[in-house]
């Protein structure tokens, strides 16, 4: 998992997004619980990047959604 650019993230799909922050986010609970169970994470630096990977889809999601309100009204 490399860290996405906004870039990146601006120029796929909503659906993509959605499929990419799922993904990302059972990596991220199958860090954690080799975390939690005491053991040595593989890549220490690995949680950080998912982490900040599903910040950043969340905020292209909210940006979109936020445009697509403002649209709306009158």
């Amino acid at each position: 998992m490399t860290l996405l650019r906004m870039k990146d993230l601006r120029a796929l799909t909503d659906e993509e997004l959605r499929r990419r922050v799922a993904d990302a986010e059972n990596d991220l609970l199958r860090e954690r619980g080799v975390a939690a169970m005491g053991g040595a994470p593989p890549s220490p630096g690995r949680m950080r990047a998912l982490r900040t990977n599903v910040a950043r889809a969340l905020t292209v999601l909210g940006e979109r959604s936020r445009t697509a309100a403002e649209g709306r009204r009158p």
